[in-house]
């Protein structure tokens, strides 16, 4: 996938026809890279020309993987739409894919939420013959079972496993850890990967004490995971667009939905404030629409025939 030799030309585009400032110029052409390299390591046999939409979406979900704000992510999307407007105007390209590309809003917003039987569906779909199988399946169970940041999962350490006390030992942002009971789903899942499958393979010297390997025995990237779980919710069916942090989303959705408290939900995600943990109160139109049936004196919708 060539991008290079145009990335020259739309920076003199925006110096020249946009007009705009060197830090501003410097922020796209880093995006566009940034774009440039995800598109190689991912969909390395596609052209200029190949690029869809839904190839776009899967980068900005990335990038919100790396934990930019909303604000960097709207940057993103503006340098990409910048790109890809270039190419039309150069007529290197005869439709715009980045057209209808949305930036994320700069206020609160609704994550992306799998219902409870998409989750059980991806968890599902993955092959346990693959050597890779049984870790997969746990990486996943712990994901939903313990609401992981990508970032806690792929640094999580054989030695904050306390199985017996059924808590594992969690370290988030500024390494602030907290303990987050670990379900007998999950427990077991995580046995049979550690007592069966990582034991027989290679550990690097490097990596010793951590829970989760690649097949060299390294600690897993936060790209690898976001693979993964892109694979398995496509063989799964789903059409939502999947990351790691889903999982998060769902997990605590999940949690609000049955009744857990807002306060220890708080404490299980390791949010400073509140306020962060509330989106997840937000409700789905049928839960909306159920209640005013059940509590509305006047909900008397049209029978359906």
């Amino acid at each position: 996938m060539a991008l290079h030799p145009l990335i020259s030309g739309f920076k003199t585009y925006l110096q020249l026809e946009r007009n705009l400032s060197m830090n501003t110029v410097e922020a796209y052409l880093h995006d566009v890279d940034l774009f440039y390299r995800f598109m190689l390591k991912n969909f390395p046999k596609k052209n200029i020309q190949t690029i869809l939409l839904s190839d776009l979406q899967a980068f900005i979900t990335e990038v919100g993987d790396w934990g930019l704000g909303a604000y960097s992510q709207s940057r993103v999307v503006s340098g990409l739409k910048a790109f890809f407007n270039y190419l039309m105007l150069e007529k290197v390209l005869t439709r715009n894919p980045a057209s209808l590309l949305e930036s994320p809003k700069l206020g609160q917003k609704l994550p992306v939420v799998l219902t409870e039987d998409e989750v059980m569906a991806i968890i599902d779909s993955v092959d346990l013959s693959q050597p890779e199988g049984e870790r997969n399946k746990a990486i996943l169970e712990v994901l939903y079972g313990c609401g992981l940041r990508v970032s806690e999962l792929i640094n999580l350490q054989l030695s904050h496993l306390h199985f017996k006390e059924e808590v594992i030992l969690v370290t988030g942002k500024g390494n602030k850890q907290r303990l987050v009971p670990i379900g007998a789903v999950a427990r077991k899942q995580m046995e049979i990967y550690i007592r069966k499958v990582r034991i027989n393979g290679k550990i690097d010297a490097s990596a010793y004490n951590t829970v989760f390997l690649n097949r060299n025995g390294k600690a897993l990237s936060r790209q690898m995971i976001f693979l993964m779980i892109k694979k398995q919710a496509n063989v799964a069916g789903i059409s939502k667009i999947v990351s790691p942090h889903t999982f998060r989303h769902s997990f605590a959705t999940h949690l609000v939905q049955h009744g857990a408290d807002l306060r220890a939900v708080q404490q299980l995600l390791g949010h400073v404030s509140i306020t962060t943990t509330e989106i997840y109160t937000h409700l789905n139109t049928n839960d909306l629409r159920t209640t005013i049936e059940k509590f509305h004196p006047q909900s008397h919708f049209v029978d359906k025939k």
